[in-house]
């Protein structure tokens, strides 16, 4: 039996936002403990804080109260730059909105996180990550001239073309229809396995939810 590592861990989590309804409790105590490989879906309402919670755990935003270990850091003893290369180094994301960058092509879009962190074959190494997803066709063509779908791809070949240790991805199927949101999914699943990098997804699709090794249920900012 092979024992792995804690890659990311949050110990009693809130994060409260003003209203003019007074303080607002958006994540309430969530304590959750990922190890390196797993995949973890996270369902619940809408409302429920599951995207909120995601930006916690990578760093975008900053609980009011608690703590989160990513690949080992405590984030709350980083700057903003620490962070930022924390991130860099670690972490990729798929998003529901896709944030290309529309003056970038497609293998530009996927050189950036390489360039970014100074990587000398960025132009080859996000060549072959748009062949890995099927777009090697694409390549010179710019977000706008993509279908949702393959712009998703693009998303999903600059999400993985850094080999990070996590992903973190926010609904990447709601904004496509369902044939294509499948082929996504499946995509998804197909890189996340040959990469071995751990996957923290929070989904409505219980098709996708019920690929993951575990399921983590959110209702009114709690883990139930």
């Amino acid at each position: 039996m092979t024992i792995r590592d804690s890659v990311l861990k949050c110990e009693n989590l809130v994060r409260q936002v003003s209203s003019p309804e007074g303080l607002l409790t958006i994540v309430d105590e969530v304590s959750l403990d990922i190890l390196s490989g797993e995949s973890v879906a996270v369902t619940g309402p809408s409302g429920a804080g599951k995207s909120t919670l995601l930006a916690l755990l990578a760093g975008l935003d900053s609980p009011t109260r608690g703590r989160v270990v990513l690949a080992g850091q405590d984030l709350a003893r980083l700057d903003e730059d620490g962070r930022a290369l924390l991130r860099a180094r670690q972490v990729g994301f798929v998003f529901q909105a896709f944030h290309l960058i529309p003056a970038l092509t497609a293998l530009e879009n996927v050189m950036l996180p390489l360039e970014l962190a100074g990587r000398r074959d960025a132009r080859s190494a996000a060549a072959a990550a748009l062949a890995s997803v099927g777009l090697a066709p694409r390549n010179g063509h710019y977000p706008r001239q993509l279908s949702g779908g393959e712009q998703q791809r693009v998303a999903l070949a600059r999400a993985f073309v850094t080999r990070p240790a996590l992903l973190f991805a926010d609904e990447p199927t709601g904004n496509l229809d369902g044939v294509t949101g499948a082929r996504i999914g499946e995509l998804l699943f197909e890189l996340n396995a040959r990469a071995h990098t751990t996957l923290v997804l929070v989904t409505h699709d219980a098709t996708l939810a019920a690929r993951c090794s575990r399921h983590v249920r959110m209702e009114a900012g709690r883990v139930l």
